[in-house]
């Protein structure tokens, strides 16, 4: 039996087809990524935070793949700071009072591109890195899923990717920052957006579920590094619940439930145990 892949295990159980997707990538886009990331010297902006429109909250998918990511990086020596706002901030301070947060207002373009300019003059990022982040369409609105319009909810930080050279894009649906790099392609897809992203990014990671692509990215880079920088299952399992109990919610199923694009948390927990095993195979 052939062992699979990382790739193999972020997309497993997909239910927007994104794997229609994976033919326009790289076979191997997660350790493509990882080397990406590894290239580069200076500190990392990590962004995350998606408004669901039904709940007035952020969603559980995002947040945890956003710090296993940080915490993979800082334990590299990597300088870490995370990509907020109104919604998203108490969520992932929730998650680790101790991390470094800016929180982006929710305005026009100009004071968008202003906090931008500050955030990036201050932090010097040298590689800016997006999960679960809702991305401007063609018309320049942002939409989710249901083509449904929530600029007035969602800060635009889409002006990071062209402040800063180097980024990875990290989704699961087509309207995330970075899918860009496929909107031709994504808006015939059935399942996938009709008004897909239009903001690129260096490096595209997709997934059934984008915490699923952070923890695929960190699974490439522990796999690069030789040391195994993976969340425990005791870690996923934990920030999922807190999450919820700081009132993120399920985007999939619209409500506060302890799962995550409808995955309860034995299948997230799933999915992260398939990659400690790939993991560890790889490092002996």
């Amino acid at each position: 039996m052939l062992t699979p892949s990382i790739e193999d295990i972020i997309l497993r159980e997909d239910k927007r087809s994104m794997s229609a997707l994976r033919p326009f990538l790289q076979p191997d886009f997660c350790t493509r990524a990882a080397q990406f990331i590894l290239e580069q010297k200076g500190p990392v902006l990590i962004a995350t935070g998606f408004y669901i429109l039904s709940c007035d909250a952020i969603e559980t998918d995002g947040p945890p793949g956003a710090l296993a990511i940080g915490n993979a990086l800082s334990s590299l020596g990597i300088p870490v700071a995370y990509l907020t706002d109104h919604y998203s901030n108490d969520v992932m301070q929730g998650l680790d009072k101790n991390l470094k947060l800016y929180k982006s207002p929710i305005g026009d373009w100009d004071d968008s591109e202003n906090f931008a300019h500050a955030v990036c003059k201050e932090f010097q990022p040298s590689l800016f890195i997006s999960i679960e982040r809702c991305s401007t369409s063609a018309d320049g609105k942002y939409r989710n899923m249901r083509s449904m319009d929530i600029s007035e909810y969602t800060a635009k930080l889409d002006p990071f990717v062209s402040l800063i050279d180097r980024s990875v894009g990290i989704g699961d649906g087509g309207n995330e920052i970075g899918m860009g790099n496929l909107s031709e392609i994504i808006s015939g897809i059935p399942k996938l957006p009709d008004d897909p992203a239009v903001t690129k990014c260096s490096q595209l990671v997709i997934a059934s579920v984008s915490n699923w692509g952070g923890y695929g990215l960190v699974a490439a880079l522990s796999q690069l590094s030789g040391r195994n920088l993976l969340p425990s299952e005791k870690e996923e399992e934990e920030n999922i619940q807190r999450c919820v109990e700081l009132g993120a919610v399920d985007g999939y199923l619209g409500r506060l439930n302890e799962s995550v694009d409808g995955f309860d948390i034995p299948e997230n927990i799933k999915t992260l145990r398939l990659l400690h095993e790939l993991v560890e195979f790889s490092n002996k």
